[in-house]
């Protein structure tokens, strides 16, 4: 919204009307055409109108106005779409206005401009500034402020005057500066207070082994502004690592705002921890925590209209009191401050967070706040304006599969006939003709690809799409202006959901490029799908981490740390360190077995009875807690069944868990066994957890689990609550066509593709999961690597360096190796 440089603030004239005068209702189903398409098309509209309004009409005049205060200035800037008078021209090109003067402020709208009564007053302020601002620099007594409306699709015009005495401009212009001024002096002190705490801020622990070569890295990468990867094993500390240089170099006025940025609960939990350990040293800085809008939402049903939700109904007349509010009196403002402000003023916390991170040193978020094209923050990255923001990255590994997903977008030609349905009248007519002509066009497009598709088919290039993409921006422009004439609309979810697929898709039409492959099928339910898959994201990656001053990766599991360069920022050149892990070697085992294997052409009775035995002679080494990793929940399933029969097992009877297991083999420890199961909620996820960290049992505890699930990345069990893991399998990702595409495009540009599609996302997935063990400096552990595919080449090269011993075995000397371990 704003920009600060020293002591030095500066503004747009339309973001300081829409901060302070806008007012009324969240409606989700207003103002949808507010996108590049709508923007086109209110450029051409303004274009039409100015060149009509013959030569005292003059477009596009940049205005500029400062106001000094004691300890800080504010500029504000902007472009007026009109100044209507006659003006002499010197010498040098200084134009003066020899007649009465008339701003223009043009608007463009999809409603029916003919039935407004009145300019709406967030619109006629913005128009009041540059009057205010043309008649201080020009010394006029009098000026005329005039709205021009005009609807997008008829072009018509309406019109709206009003003339003001300088005094009433001006005094209309001292009162909103002195509105904002509340908020300017809030900041400068704010700054002033933050800037003189980290002058005396150290860092609050003793650094351990590699820690400071570390944060040295990380300041001096900000400082250059440039990218940085870390590989960081568990324990470096590299949360507290990233943010204590980041926030040092803020000092230093080499950044303005942090966004930490993550995609799990705990990591996001981590960061808040660490700021607050910060502030205990001294710091002085606001946090806030993004909370998704349906986990916030305080509504039963998320319906973000003024009808239905409360909290919408006149959200912009209340919100920044309540902005204000919470501002003033916190500095972590996280999910449980956010819905105590929003119920006191009763406006929408999910947007009323958003509003908040402006006023705060730092952001924790998801990934999708800054990547996603459909969910980043406009705020900040709609006006593609660079800034001086810190991109901290967590678990950074993940961001690759997660940015071809938020890059890529689908249509799906039934949907288009389904649409045509909700438009269906009792009448066997049509609600909207002209709206249902571009459905029938899209169709009959799609159709025309379908009957050329047996199977699946990869197109050469965008222009293969012929006229689709023209014939949806006017189908998305025509639901826009059907949904705002009829507000009332019964299946209005459903159109809207359509919509929002319709836009994304046309959004990553705008983007695809030779990172994209573009193709047809026919899917598991009969459906044909029109699919542009962003097979390699880091175009559009670096296209939005361009938009701050430094971007740090940072992840356990960056390795081969070049193929997260190429994914990510595309840049092979970017810096990398690998942080040193300060566990000892000896406090782990490794090992890797010479006689398994979970290829599918071996996944038999023969390879399940394998596995078992690992199990059985691992977790009979030691007594303790342990997770078993397997590639799906089949495989799961089968080893579990297996093992339960082989091993004397009977259902729980107490002390235990209800649907658990338990073994109770004669010779040996009783062995209880929990499951991970398909569509697990987070109070099971918890109840799961619960069994590692609260429960003793008189014996060992078997969780089963699939690699690359919510169990293997993102816990931390520390101490005796796990002692080891087994790994079955490599971790490859499933056989499917986009792996095969993605395998497919790497290898026609002169890479490894079934590397960069199998193994390397399937390395990253087993490298988390052995990541569960040895969490702290006092743990002891094993890890056990179920597939004689991790001894060959190819798959040693991409062991971590603390992997620097790990033993080949056989069931039949497992344990052996296991016993010296532990008596060690």
């Amino acid at each position: 919204m704003y920009v600060i440089k020293g002591s030095a603030l500066r503004i747009s004239v339309r973001n300081l009307v829409e901060f302070l005068c806008r007012g009324g209702d969240i409606d989700a189903g207003s103002g949808l055409g507010t996108d590049v398409t709508a923007m086109q098309e209110g450029a051409r509209i303004h274009r039409l109108i100015q060149h009509r309004m013959g030569a005292k009409y003059h477009a596009e005049v940049p205005l500029k106005y400062k106001c000094d205060y004691d300890e800080y200035s504010i500029s504000i800037e902007g472009r007026a779409d009109g100044i209507i008078c006659d003006m002499d021209e010197d010498e040098d090109g200084n134009k003066t206005p020899v007649s009465d003067v008339i701003i223009d402020e043009i608007k463009t709208m999809q409603t029916d401009v003919t039935k407004m009564k009145e300019a709406v007053y967030v619109h006629k302020a913005q128009a009041m500034c540059y009057a205010y601002i043309y008649a201080t620099q020009h010394n006029l007594e009098k000026i005329t402020v005039q709205m021009t409306y005009c609807n997008s699709e008829t072009e018509e015009i309406k019109r709206f005057a009003e003339d003001f005495s300088y005094d009433e401009i001006n005094k209309w212009y001292e009162n909103l500066m002195k509105q904002f001024k509340k908020w300017t002096d809030f900041i400068f002190e704010q700054r002033q207070l933050r800037q003189e705490s980290i002058g005396n801020l150290e860092f609050p622990f003793e650094y351990r082994e590699g820690q400071r070569e570390l944060v040295v890295s990380v300041y001096k990468t900000i400082n250059r502004g440039k990218t940085l990867y870390i590989q960081a094993p568990t324990g470096v500390g590299k949360t507290i690592a990233t943010i204590f240089p980041a926030v040092a170099a803020m000092g230093q006025n080499k950044a303005d705002k942090i966004f930490y940025l993550t995609s799990k609960t705990i990591t996001r939990t981590v960061a808040e921890n660490t700021y607050v350990l910060l502030r205990e040293n001294g710091l002085h800085f606001r946090t806030v925590t993004l909370t998704a809008r349906d986990k916030i939402c305080m509504a039963e049903k998320r319906e973000c209209n003024p009808v239905n939700c409360e909290y919408a109904k006149g959200h912009f007349d209340r919100v920044n009191d309540a902005i204000f509010d919470a501002i003033s009196n916190n500095e972590v403002i996280d999910r449980t401050c956010i819905e105590k402000y929003a119920l006191k003023h009763k406006v929408c916390p999910f947007e009323m967070s958003l509003d908040i991170s402006y006023w705060c040193d730092g952001i924790i978020c998801d990934y999708n706040y800054v990547f996603d094209p459909n969910v980043a923050l406009k705020r900040y990255f709609g006006e593609k304006v660079k800034g001086d923001y810190i991109f901290l990255v967590d678990e950074a590994h993940n961001l690759v599969d997660r940015a071809r997903e938020m890059y890529s977008a689908s249509v799906v030609k039934e949907d288009f006939l389904e649409i045509k349905k909700l438009l269906k009248t009792t009448d066997a007519g049509y609600i909207d003709k002209r709206l249902v002509s571009w459905l029938d066009k899209c169709n009959k497009s799609l159709l025309e690809m379908k009957r050329e598709c047996d199977d699946y088919r990869v197109f050469g290039d965008i222009t293969s799409l012929k006229r689709l993409p023209e014939y949806l921006e006017y189908l998305s422009m025509g639901i826009s202006s059907f949904l705002d004439k009829n507000k009332k609309f019964e299946k209005k979810d459903e159109l809207l959901e359509f919509f929002f697929k319709i836009k994304h898709f046309l959004a990553m039409y705008d983007c695809a490029d030779e990172k994209y492959v573009i193709y047809c099928e026919h899917d598991d339910e009969g459906n044909f799908v029109l699919r542009l898959y962003c097979v390699d994201p880091s175009g559009n990656i670096s296209d939005r981490i361009s938009m701050g001053c430094s971007t740090i990766f940072f992840s356990a599991t960056l390795l081969p740390v070049n193929y997260y360069k190429e994914m990510l920022s595309g840049e092979i050149d970017d810096y990398a360190v690998y942080a040193h892990s300060p566990f000892k070697a000896e406090k782990k085992c490794i090992v890797a077995s010479k006689d398994v294997s979970s290829r599918y052409t071996r996944r038999n009775d023969n390879e399940y009875e394998k596995i078992c035995r690992y199990i059985y002679e691992t977790v009979n080494a030691k007594k303790g807690n342990y997770m078993v990793f397997f590639p799906s929940y089949g495989y799961m399933e089968n080893v579990k069944n297996m093992f339960m029969e082989n091993y004397s097992c009977r259902p729980a009877e107490t002390a235990f868990t209800a649907g658990e297991d338990i073994c109770g083999n004669k010779d040996y420890i009783n062995i209880y066994i929990a499951t991970q199961r398909n569509g697990m909620n987070e109070e099971d996820r918890e109840q799961f957890l619960k069994l590692f960290e609260e429960e003793k049992f008189d014996g060992s505890l078997i969780g089963m689990c699939v690699t690359g699930g919510i169990f293997s990345e993102g816990i931390d069990l520390k101490n005796d609550s796990l002692i080891g893991a087994v790994i079955v399998g490599t971790g490859l990702p499933m056989i499917c066509r986009e792996r095969n595409i993605l395998r497919d495009y790497f290898d026609a540009n002169e890479k490894d593709g079934y590397s960069y599609a199998y193994v390397y996302p399937g390395m990253n997935k087993v490298l988390q999961a052995a990541g569960r063990v040895i969490r702290t400096d006092e743990d002891r552990g094993v890890i056990e690597l179920l597939d004689d595919r991790f001894l060959r080449p190819e798959y040693q090269k991409m062991y971590p360096r603390e992997w620097e011993n790990v033993i080949s075995v056989r069931r039949e000397n497992v344990r052996k190796q296991l016993d010296i371990f532990w008596k060690n």
